[in-house]
């Protein structure tokens, strides 16, 4: 493989995913927080955008430009203290009716909401989209997956 990137450059598409960002923030009250990542932590371009949700309080979203693609993730919650194949199987099975997105096991077993686009597909729309789509599979799998993965405090 190359680094050869076809235009727009990596350059242009970090210029635009802020820009966008900045946009989508203006005036929306979901918007808690948009800021870049810690250069020094990743050679890659990060952005995090802060959302405040109401099933979760709180919904954070990380946009990663690579190569060829955008990745992005969304923490959905901690390991699972109770009923741990029951939360993950039930993750597993919102699977396949998600688009762009998926359940996945992340750092210290947590939970997380993971995807990819290719940078030939991205735009404002599609990145409306993503944020959009994780902000509102988050907001419907949380109270569900909370109350098994910690059913004992809920009691």
């Amino acid at each position: 493989m190359t680094d050869y990137h076809l235009p727009p450059s990596l350059e242009q598409f970090e210029i635009s995913i802020s820009g966008w960002l900045a946009a989508f923030a203006e005036g929306n009250e979901l918007f808690e927080a948009i800021d870049r990542g810690d250069p020094t932590e990743s050679n890659e371009p990060r952005w995090y955008v802060r959302l405040r949700g109401e099933a979760k309080e709180h919904i954070t979203i990380w946009l990663t430009l690579g190569q060829r693609t955008l990745r992005y993730e969304a923490y959905v919650l901690p390991a699972p203290q109770e009923n741990v194949a029951t939360v993950y199987e039930h993750a597993l099975r919102r699977n396949d009716r998600l688009v762009g997105a998926h359940f996945a096991i992340g750092v210290e077993d947590a939970l997380f909401l993971k995807g990819e686009l290719l940078l030939s597909a991205l735009n404002e729309a599609e990145l409306d989209r993503i944020i959009g789509s994780l902000y509102q599979y988050v907001e419907s799998a949380f109270p569900s997956l909370i109350r098994l993965a910690f059913a004992s405090r809920f009691n």
